[in-house]
């Protein structure tokens, strides 16, 4: 896969949440590291999301808060 994205994390997907209108994912990448996304239902179900699955992650880099105390 090709994309302008240039935070690109592939894993396979640890846990589905599911709701009526959105699933929680989460993806095991490399390092023990866990990313988790809300996305719609509907969006989860077209994309065949199963719990062992092969998924990616693209983060894009204005969508993400960073905070510090």
């Amino acid at each position: 896969m090709r994309t302008s994205a240039r935070n690109h994390f592939s894993g396979k997907v640890k846990d589905l949440v599911k709701g009526p209108v959105t699933t929680e994912v989460t993806i095991a990448i490399a390092g023990g590291v866990d990313v988790v996304a809300t996305i719609s239902t509907r969006s989860a179900e077209a994309l065949g999301l199963a719990v062992g699955k092969p998924a990616h992650a693209l983060v894009k880099a204005s969508s993400v808060i960073v905070g510090v105390d």
